[in-house]
């Protein structure tokens, strides 16, 4: 996991450490960091922010020895790394429904994202981890797009126990979402999960279908799940979603099979919101509450 960039970074802060530091020596060295961030998927941005942030917190330190200015670079990076993926406002998923439930109402996540990212698999799971956690919940399948999505999700929910509200293909996709709300407020279930088609970023038409689901559902929160592998597609299709209709946070999928660690710093920076949850594997526990802390340390090696 990650060892591209860390092997990268390994590199740099041995390249910009072999001299003393000093005005000239810094900017090269903060140079060649964020050429090594872009080269692993990190959006030009967001490497420019790290950038600025590590310089910041360099300027001013003086060492005659080199393993001590190499710890230091380090440390510059790893806390600049921390300080864009932590987020200004944090989401914990069961820490909100836990509050919505103790005052009568229902949760309703609406789950977003591009054919292939695993999202349908990933709403199976923040299901299950719902469950264990004591919470009653309905899916709705609200992907009528494409073929065979009904009878995926349906097997989910039928291995998990959970209730689906479904129809036939090409259905009014808002309609389902509203059936299972009401379906949720009658039989007094905790959380509605809905589904949707996955959607090409640049399709407008069906991002405008999206926005119908948002506006009809009214979700309490809207989560993006995004591929990690797919490294500045991902970011692309962040962005997109949260200009169409403002995502609450992101699901990363195959967080454990990435080389670089690019997606995350990225949406985290450009989205401003957090990624609250992570995909470690094809099992229904396989999903992790994101910690910016451990990602840090595991992008940068020893600190």
């Amino acid at each position: 996991m990650f060892d591209r960039l860390r092997g990268s970074l390994d590199k740099a802060v041995t390249k910009a450490t072999t001299k003393e530091l000093n005005e000239k020596n810094l900017k090269d060295a903060v140079w060649e960091l964020q050429m090594v961030l872009i080269q692993n998927d990190v959006a030009v941005e967001a490497a420019e922010h790290i950038c600025d942030l590590t310089k910041e917190k360099l300027l001013g330190s003086r060492t005659g020895r080199l393993e001590n200015l190499s710890n230091l670079f380090r440390t510059a990076i790893f806390e600049s790394v921390l300080e864009v993926l932590t987020p200004k406002y944090p989401l914990d998923i069961l820490e909100f429904v836990t509050k919505k439930r103790a005052k009568g109402e229902i949760t309703t996540i609406l789950f977003v994202g591009v054919n292939g990212t695993g999202k349908t698999t990933t709403l199976a799971k923040v299901g299950h981890m719902l469950k264990k956690s004591g919470f009653s919940v309905v899916i709705a399948a609200s992907d009528t797009y494409r073929a065979g999505s009904i009878e995926q999700l349906g097997k989910h929910a039928e291995r998990l126990g959970i209730r689906i509200i479904k129809q036939n293909y090409g259905a009014d996709a808002a309609a389902i979402a509203f059936d299972a709300i009401a379906h949720a407020e009658a039989k007094h279930i905790d959380v509605v999960l809905i589904d949707t088609a996955g959607r090409m970023q640049s399709n407008k038409n069906l991002l405008e279908e999206m926005k119908k689901i948002a506006r009809v559902a009214n979700p309490d929160l809207k989560l993006f799940v995004g591929d990690a592998l797919a490294g500045n597609d991902a970011l692309s299709q962040a962005r997109e979603f949260n200009a169409a209709i403002g995502i609450d946070g992101a699901i990363l999928t195959k967080i454990d099979a990435d080389p670089s660690g690019g997606a995350a710093l990225s949406i985290a920076f450009i989205t401003g919101r957090p990624v609250v949850l992570v995909g470690t594997g094809q099992g229904y526990d396989d999903i992790e509450r994101f910690d910016p802390k451990w990602f840090a340390q595991r992008l940068i090696g020893s600190n």
